[in-house]
């Protein structure tokens, strides 16, 4: 833990900046792939704090690379601005209430995560200079984590090839290491073809498009007993045909979400949810062609890292929430219910503490979480490089991820005092990378052996171009 002091003195004199770009970022909310007021506003602070900036890294609009320092290892430190649609939501308001527009909302408090790292970007290149080492420092503005896996695109086109180590975080209602545990997902639109016909004077001569999603939906319903239990399979009708119910709907189209703990096990389900587009079209005499969006890896762990940043989490301690913060997140708690909040302890490992609104320990490395699981498309980034993420304290304990709740308290004190505490981590975590030759290799090392039982095999199809029109 060498020179920890002096890289969170660093942080605390630049954090003004960068609470300041969260804030902003939070009153931009922009869907994946359309976030270019986001990115600017990145950009901007990536050339105010003088790095070295790169544009549509990987031919994606709204991706930007700043790179700082010289020689010696490359520390990778992710960050990501998308917002979620149907979570507007007005800041600090402990009660649903929905700002005029669009209806996006950062319910995911990317806003927060972005910023964060890019704080721990510059305090690290800031460490560097002052002191005359070697390294070098970037910082990876990301979009489309939600629903993009704009990270599997950069990380097939080789953006990350020369990296040694990456670093990452997401808000959380705990403080600690994030377990390397999320499941690998592809998104399938399935575009049936039919004939239209009149409803009623010739009904036997039309075949419905809609009757064929309808279809597919029940077949995917009784797959669901006969799947692995870690498994998950969702849907959203993209295109119902018309809104006409006296014409038989010659076209719709449907988007599945289909997310298993494994690359393998996501390929064999998605074969059989193949075949059930396949017998729906067959059963109403209509096509069905399939055509794949997105798709992320499982997330691989890191043991060395994972222990780095455990080490700096237990150096420092909680954030410092103060009374103030802890009452104004009591009332969002009062928003949500006991199964919300029990849900929060379960999925960090921890026993429930009744009256606790706030995070006010470090979740402990030998913690046994359980419960839900997501994907992310840090996954890909894990499979490439030796990764590790961290969890940072940023909202009341409870609070549903995807949430108004969530949006509301993006630009709270607490929210605020997260971002600088988890900035201070990852920072941490990074020098003692590129100060700690051993753990370099042993982080190395852990790397090879995962991937060396199991290549990194991309799950986005070679021919795919990053969706960057699926919001517009």
């Amino acid at each position: 833990m060498r020179n920890t002091e002096e890289i969170w003195t660093l942080i605390d004199a630049q954090q003004d900046d960068f609470i300041a770009l969260s804030d902003r970022v939070w009153g931009m909310p922009e869907l994946c792939y359309t976030e270019f007021r986001s990115c600017a506003e990145h950009t901007a602070m990536l050339e105010a704090k003088g790095f070295r900036v790169s544009r549509e890294v990987a031919g994606i609009p709204t991706a930007v690379m700043g790179e700082a320092g010289e020689d010696g290892p490359v520390i990778a430190i992710l960050g990501e601005y998308d917002a979620l649609p149907g979570l507007s939501q007005e800041a600090g308001v402990a009660e649903q209430r929905p700002l005029p527009g669009a209806g996006f909302g950062h319910g995911c408090g990317h806003n927060l995560l972005g910023s964060a790292s890019l704080l721990a970007a510059t305090a690290v290149k800031n460490f560097l200079h002052a002191n005359g080492l070697k390294g070098r420092v970037r910082y990876y503005g990301c979009p489309a984590e939600e629903g993009g896996a704009a990270k599997g695109f950069m990380a097939r086109a080789g953006v990350f090839s020369d990296v040694d180590v990456a670093i990452s975080w997401h808000p959380s209602s705990f403080s600690g290491v994030n377990p390397a545990h999320s499941l690998a997902n592809t998104r399938i639109d399935f575009a049936f073809q039919g004939r239209a016909s009149h409803a009623a004077a010739s009904p036997h001569l039309g075949r419905s498009a809609l009757d064929a999603v309808e279809l597919m939906s029940v077949g995917v319903n009784y797959m669901r007993e006969h799947m692995p239990s870690d498994a998950r399979v969702h849907a959203a009708i993209l295109d119902a045909g018309g809104v006409a119910p006296n014409v038989v709907q010659a076209f719709a189209k449907v988007r599945y979400l289909v997310r298993a703990a494994t690359l393998p096990e996501l390929s064999a389900l998605i074969g059989r949810v193949r075949k059930i587009a396949d017998g729906a079209a067959l059963m109403t005499e209509t096509k069905v062609t399939a055509e794949v969006v997105s798709a992320v890896s499982n997330l691989l762990a890191n043991r060395p890292l994972e222990q780095a940043m455990q080490d700096n989490l237990d150096r420092i301690g909680p954030p410092p929430f103060d009374d103030a913060d802890r009452a104004a997140a009591a009332e969002f708690q009062a928003t949500l219910t006991e199964e919300d909040i029990a849900a929060a302890y379960r999925r960090a490992g921890m026993a429930v503490k009744p009256g606790t609104a706030l995070c006010d320990e470090i979740v402990a490395a030998d913690a046994r979480p359980h419960g839900g699981v997501g994907s992310t498309d840090v996954g890909d980034v894990s499979w490439v490089v030796p990764t590790v993420q961290a969890r940072g304290a940023t909202y009341a304990i409870g609070t549903p991820g995807h949430s108004w709740q969530l949006t509301a308290q993006g630009k709270m004190a607490a929210a605020h005092k997260g971002l600088v505490h988890v900035a201070k981590v990852m920072a941490g975590t990074a020098l003692d990378v590129m100060r700690d030759e051993t753990l370099l290799a042993r982080a190395k090392a852990d790397h090879q052996a995962r991937v060396g039982r199991t290549p990194y095999v991309c799950p986005l199809p070679a021919e795919l171009d990053p969706p960057v029109g699926m919001s517009a």
